[in-house]
């Protein structure tokens, strides 16, 4: 495991994925670290290795349907389908709400994979996993490249992820002086 994990993030340093400074994150906390997902999502080769490396974990796990969030879920989840050989679908901001639009809908009873680049919090993985219940399927698990709370949050479902981080995060009115110090970015997720 140790070799995947260094192996995880040479892949997302060589790529630029993580990154160093000061970021307000989707969740609205502060932090010194972030990953943006889009810098790694360039370089195919890596996505595909990045995948191969989450493949076996998804061994005895039932699904039909691969569903990623927009944006930020789009490319892995689609190589996880391309990988696992399953049906490939995708949910869209609508009024900054999570939608299923361009006619994806599930059968009773489908069984679904959320695929997600990074998870802090997981709202917005919770939200993927209500589009699916609502639209009659079965949520099996989230699959994640990074999970952010190393295993703090908890979702309706079982989680898989590939690299498990807990960089320090900040309330905006509790930032460390060092990180106070730095001009904030808001990278988008």
């Amino acid at each position: 495991m140790a070799e995947t994990k260094d192996e995880v993030l040479e892949i997302f340093t060589r790529t630029g994925a993580l990154q160093t400074g000061h970021f307000v994150l989707r969740s609205g906390l502060h932090s010194g670290h972030f990953f943006q997902c889009a810098q790694v999502c360039q370089d195919m080769a890596a996505v595909t290795r990045l995948t191969e490396l989450m493949m076996p974990q998804f061994r005895g796990l039932d699904f039909a349907t691969v569903l990623a969030p927009a944006m930020g879920g789009l490319v892995i989840g689609q190589e996880v389908a391309r990988q696992t050989r399953k049906r490939y679908i995708f949910a869209e901001k609508v009024n900054d709400r999570l939608a299923l639009r361009r006619g994806f809908k599930f059968v009773p009873g489908e069984r679904v994979l959320v695929v997600e680049d990074v998870v802090t919090r997981g709202g917005r993985a919770q939200e993927t996993l209500d589009l699916v219940t609502d639209g009659g399927g079965v949520p099996v698990a989230v699959a994640m490249l990074v999970d952010r709370s190393a295993g703090k949050t908890s979702l309706s479902v079982p989680m898989i992820s590939l690299l498990e981080m807990s960089y320090p995060t900040y309330e905006a009115d509790k930032l460390p002086p060092e990180l106070a110090a730095i001009p904030v970015s808001k990278p988008g997720s």
